[in-house]
C-alpha cells in the first residue's frame, strides 16, 4: 500500500512521520520485512506518538503499514535489543522484561489524551495484533488477515487484549485456538471498529479522521478518557500489567516451552511452522 501524504523520515530509521491537517500520521517502514516489529521501531513509534501527543496542531494519530503487510509481529531475532536482553541473563528473563516492555510501549497509546487509529491491511499478526488492538479505534481492509498463531505452541499473549475487544466467547476462540481471522469477520465480531473492501481503506479511512479531527482535541480527550475509565474500572490494566507472568510461565516452566525454538534450530524454521500449525492448516484453518 502506497504512503498518503509527505513522509519525514530523517529523524527515524524504520518509521515515517508526518502532518497533513490535523492528522500526524506514523507508517511503519520496513516493508521488505513486513514491518515487523524491533526494538527500533518500537521506540520511534512510541516517540511519534509523544510528539504527535505535544502538538497542538494534531487531533488525531494514524499508524498505517507501507509495504503489502501492516506489521508480521515482534522482530524475534531481537538484534537490536539492549544488552540484557540480548544476554538472556537470569535476573532479568524470570521478570520477563520484553513483555513488560512490549506492555508499556502500547500502553502509550492508551494513556495518550489524543486518538489513535489503526489503519490494517494485508498480514497483521501477533504482536502486530497487539499493536492494532490497543489502538482506540481500527479500521480495516476486508481481506486483511488477523491473527495470534504463536499462542498453539509458543506462549500467551505479551498484551492480552482479547478479553477487552470483543466477547467471551469469541476471546476464548482466538487465544485457544490462534486462528487468524478476515478484517471483514474481525469488524463483524467487534474486534475492529469498520472494514471496507481493500481499494478503498485508505479514502474510507481518511474520511473517517478529517471528520474526526475536526471534533475538539479537549473533548477527544474527554470523550477518550472517559470509555477509558469505565476499563480502568473493570480491571483492564491491571490485568495486562499482570501478563508477563502467564507469558513467562507458558515460554519458559511449561513442559515443551522451548520445542517451537529447538525444531527451528535443528530442522528449520519451515519444520517448525509445520509443527506449530500443521494440525490446523490440514483443517482448513489459518
Amino acid at each position: 500500500m502506497p504512503d498518503s501524504g509527505e513522509q519525514h523520515t530523517e529523524e527515524y530509521k524504520e518509521i515515517g512521520y508526518a502532518v497533513d491537517g490535523r492528522i500526524a500520521t506514523i507508517t511503519l517502514d520496513v516493508p521488505d520485512q513486513r514491518n515487523r516489529l524491533s526494538f527500533t521501531m518500537r521506540g520511534e513509534i512510541v516517540a511519534a506518538l509523544h510528539r504527535a501527543e505535544a502538538d497542538d496542531a494534531v487531533s488525531v494519530a494514524l499508524i498505517r503499514g507501507n509495504g503489502p503487510s501492516f506489521c508480521a509481529g515482534y522482530d524475534l531475532k531481537r538484534s537490536d535489543a539492549p544488552a540484557g536482553l540480548r544476554s538472556g541473563s537470569d535476573e532479568l528473563a524470570w521478570t520477563d522484561q520484553f513483555t513488560r516492555g512490549c506492555v508499556a510501549d502500547w500502553m502509550t497509546i492508551w494513556d495518550m489524551l489524543k486518538p489513535v487509529v489503526a489503519m490494517v491491511h494485508g498480514n497483521c499478526l501477533a504482536g502486530g495484533t497487539e499493536l492494532m488492538s490497543m489502538c482506540d479505534i481500527a479500521f480495516v481492509a476486508d481481506d486483511a488477515r488477523i491473527g495470534y498463531p504463536p499462542m498453539r505452541g509458543m506462549g500467551s499473549p505479551d498484551v492480552p487484549y482479547f478479553p477487552w475487544k470483543m466477547t467471551m466467547a469469541q476471546a476464548k476462540y482466538l487465544q485457544l485456538t490462534g486462528n487468524s481471522i478476515t478484517g471483514a469477520d474481525a469488524a463483524r465480531m467487534g474486534w475492529v471498529a469498520k472494514s471496507f473492501p481493500a481499494e478503498e481503506l485508505e479514502s474510507e479511512t481518511m474520511r473517517e479522521l478529517r471528520a474526526l479531527s475536526s471534533v475538539p482535541t479537549d473533548l477527544l480527550s474527554t470523550n477518550k478518557q472517559s470509555v477509558n475509565q469505565a476499563y480502568e474500572i473493570m480491571g483492564m490494566r491491571t490485568h495486562i500489567a499482570q501478563s508477563w507472568q502467564f507469558h513467562y510461565m507458558s515460554m519458559n516452566v511449561r513442559p515443551d516451552a522451548r520445542k517451537f525454538a529447538d525444531v527451528a534450530r535443528e530442522q528449520g524454521l519451515k519444520a517448525a511452522l509445520e509443527w506449530r500449525d500443521g494440525a490446523f492448516q490440514r483443517e482448513g484453518f489459518i
